[in-house]
């Protein structure tokens, strides 16, 4: 959660490191999935520590390239490092919980499977993942219900997972098939990506491992 300025500024720059930017300042023509990112994070930020007034603008902002992105992503869901592919289809569940460097493409839903519960609030107790950290999430992925997901999973394209997953397993197909994940890839999604980026940044070391 940014709840600080340093923490603030150390999401900025792990969502920059992770979109492959040197520059300093975004093109606002080219680099709109980038300017989303940024808005999402201070919106968080202004959210988080009470500032209504900002809150509001910078939700006014995103919202705006909510619609032109075709993005559904409530606050406070990603960790650092969020690295979103391309502008299309991408749905998050406000209540999904996503770790840090995330690797997600076009198409991927993250949602809830809600059953009856006569305790629940309107009789509706509402089941959403919980991710890790250093995860790949291909093409067309959906994962839905009361699910955990561990470090280091690669999920592939067009898959439709419904059962947790145990860390570093690459899961396929419809239904859910799992493999061991035998290639390293240095993508983002990968403590070694983690690493270069320390080398970069490393006054963000203990954020990182809190």
């Amino acid at each position: 959660m940014i709840d600080s300025k340093l923490k603030l500024q150390m999401y900025l720059d792990a969502d920059k490191f992770a979109l492959g930017y040197n520059k300093k300042f975004p093109n606002p023509i080219k680099d709109s999935v980038w300017i989303y990112e940024i808005l999402l994070r201070k919106c968080e930020y202004h959210r988080n520590v009470g500032n209504t007034i900002r809150k509001l603008i910078y939700r006014y902002f995103l919202q705006r390239y909510s619609y032109k992105l075709g993005f559904s992503i409530s606050v406070n869901c990603f960790g650092p490092g969020l690295r979103i592919n391309h502008h299309g289809l991408l749905i998050i569940n406000a209540k999904a919980r996503i770790g840090k460097w995330c690797d997600v493409h076009q198409g991927v839903n993250i949602g809830q499977n809600g059953y009856y519960d006569e305790n629940q609030v309107g009789g509706v107790k509402s089941c959403v993942p919980v991710l890790g950290d250093f995860i790949f999430i291909g093409p067309g992925a959906k994962l839905f219900g009361d699910i955990k997901i561990g470090n280091g999973v690669r999920v592939g394209a067009n898959a439709v997972v419904s059962k947790s997953v145990a860390d570093n397993k690459t899961v396929f197909g419809c239904p859910q098939v799992e493999k061991d994940s035998l290639k390293k890839h240095l993508t983002i999604a990968s403590p070694e990506f983690e690493a270069e980026f320390l080398k970069k940044y490393p006054q963000y070391k203990e954020l990182l491992e809190e």
